[in-house]
This record gives C-alpha cells, structure tokens and sequence, in this order.
C-alpha cells in the first residue's frame, strides 16, 4: 500500500486529474449498468480520495460534485422516478455534503502528513550536519593529537637527545681524563657514559614511536618492519612483520591510522595479553587492505572494557575514521588475539 501511494506520488497531477475523471465516468457507467436499485455511490469515494490526497482539496470538491451528477444522472438514466424534483436535489446535497467531509478529512491529514514529513526531513537534516560537524571535529582532534606527537617527537630527537650527546661527550672526556690520572672513579665515569648512551638510545626510539617519519613518506612497510624490531626489543617478545605483496598506499593520514592502530595493537598484546609471538600481516585481497595482528597471549579479557579497554576503544575510533572496519577476536578458548583492520584500497579519508 506504501509502495503504491509512493509511485502514484511521482505522478503529475494532471495525469492524476484524468485518472480521477476517467473513475467517476467508470462507476457512472457501472451504476447506470446495474439499475438504480443498486447502491454504489460509495465507489466514488476512490476519486474522491485521489483527488483530495493527490491533487488537493479544491479538485477533490471538484470531483465530489462530479461524483454526485454522475449518480443522481445514471440513476434517472437507469429509470428511477421521483415524486418531486426536491427529492432528487436533496439526495444530491446529503451525497455532496458527506463527500465534502470526507474531502475536509483528508486535507487535514494529507497537511498533518506534509509538516510530520517536512520536520523528519528537517531533524534529519540537523542530524546529518551534527554528524558532519562531530566528524570534522573528530579529524581536527585526531590531527592534532597527531602533530603534537610529532612536536614532541621532534623535540625528543632534536633536543633531549641532542643534550644527551653533549652530556656523554663531556663525561667521556672527564673519563679520559680520570684514566689518565689512574684514579678509580675512571670506571665509573665510563658506566655514566654508557647509562647516557643508552638513554639517548631510549628516547630516539620514543621519538620514531611518536613520529615514524617512514610512514609520512609512504613507506609503509619499512614502518612496521623497524615497529616490529622495536616493540620486539621493547618488550623481549618474536614480533615479526610480513608483507608479500606490495601495498600501494601512500595516503598519509591512512597510513598513520593503520600504523598507529598495528602500534596500539602490539603494546595491548604483549603489556596486556603475556604474548610471547606477535604477526604482524599487511596485504590485499579482492581490492582492500588488510592488517592483522596476531599473538599467542592469554586472549581476548572477557570483559574487554575493563583492562585493555581504551586501547580497543582507540583503535576502534582509528579504524572508523578511515573509513574502515575493525574487529579484534579471541583465537581460541585457551590463548589467542587476532586484530583486523579492513580498508578499501581506494578508500578516502
């Protein structure tokens, strides 16, 4: 019924106009055919009501007068007989004044029909900018979380580790110069020396964890490859990367996305999930790309919100705003997590 009064909507009105004339003229004819003693004139209401719903209300009375000519004429056409002309005028006013309520009814509705729409497509309207405007806020919040991570990146490799390097190279020297004197503390100042330069080690990786400077040039592959060896020497766990075939990816911001969410995923995996072995698996199949990443830790925690369960949340938030789907999944009932990432290769951010 919803289907039919739809595409009798996208109709014009004066097709629909004929298509109203051309009913009343048919029932006329039926109730002509079928004598006078045959009540039909409820069958007139079909034009009436697409008339009024369809056309409006000043057809709608127009053909509900139409209506009661073509019943009072088929009538005396079919051999009724009236005692006088006023009973026939008065049939016809009962007759037209019971179309026109009908009619009134239906404007009403049809109006009450017409503002229920018109505020739906309204609120649906409202709805669509706020989301609009929640996903570019979404974007500017994601991006600017991105450069502040690349500012501090910056300032770790540039500043910090700069200063460390001036701080090793000072004590290497007070070390020589202790050597030099044969004094104890000679060794002490070379295990100072060591500590600094294992410092400056630390924070360089922090800085290529907070800014992965391969993956702003498209190198996406060679990103997760220093990620894996990283986190593998961070946290004394396998974790490998492959990547058979080459991924023709160099939209920034999708390719940060994917590393920040493989990034996420191997900290929960090995901090959260005890994994010994993570995968890490970049490829395409059948036009998408596909990222995994898959440990052999203690498993999906059955309340995933509580442990762990920002870090899903995040990565969850990265997926969507790529336009991406996102599932992480328990691999068995003893040990197991796998985390997917699925993107359309052409897909834009």
């Amino acid at each position: 019924m919803v289907n039919w009064i739809k595409q009798l909507e996208s109709w014009s009105k004066p097709a629909l106009a004929v298509i109203c004339i051309e009913i009343v003229t048919a029932v006329g004819l039926v109730d002509y055919a079928t004598g006078y003693e045959t009540f039909v004139f409820v069958f007139y209401l079909s034009a009436v009501f697409l008339a009024t719903w369809f056309v409006g209300a000043y057809f709608g009375a127009l053909v509900s007068a139409l209506s009661v000519v073509a019943w009072v004429s088929s009538n005396i056409a079919a051999g009724e007989h009236y005692s006088s002309y006023f009973v026939p005028v008065w049939n016809a006013l009962i007759m037209f004044a019971f179309y026109l309520v009908v009619v009134w009814l239906l404007a009403e509705l049809r109006t009450f029909q017409k503002l229920l729409e018109a505020r739906v497509r309204r609120r649906t309207a409202a709805m669509a900018r706020e989301i609009q405007e929640r996903k570019r806020l979404e974007k500017e919040l994601l991006a600017t979380t991105e450069n502040a991570q690349r500012r501090i990146g910056y300032d770790l490799h540039d500043g910090l580790c700069q200063h460390l390097t001036g701080t090793a190279m000072a004590s290497q020297l007070l070390a020589q110069k202790l050597a030099s004197q044969s004094l104890p503390a000679a060794a002490e100042a070379n295990r100072v020396v060591d500590l600094i330069e294992q410092s400056i080690e630390l924070t360089r990786s922090l800085a290529r964890g907070l800014d992965p400077i391969e993956v702003q040039t498209g190198h996406l592959a060679d990103s997760f490859r220093e990620l894996a060896a990283r986190e593998s020497d961070r946290f004394k766990v396998a974790c490998c990367f492959a990547c058979p075939p080459a991924v023709p990816l160099h939209d920034v911001t999708v390719a940060t996305q994917l590393y920040r969410i493989a990034q996420e995923a191997v900290t929960n995996a090995a901090r959260h999930g005890k994994a010994r072995h993570i995968d890490i698996q970049l490829g395409q199949l059948d036009g998408k790309i596909i990222l995994t990443v898959t440990d052999d830790g203690i498993g999906l925690p059955e309340d995933a919100g509580g442990v762990g369960g920002m870090g899903l949340r995040i990565m969850a938030y990265r997926a969507d705003m790529i336009g991406a789907t996102f599932h992480i999944a328990r691999l068995s009932s003893l040990s197991g997590t796998r985390v997917t990432c699925t993107l359309a290769s052409s897909k834009k951010p």
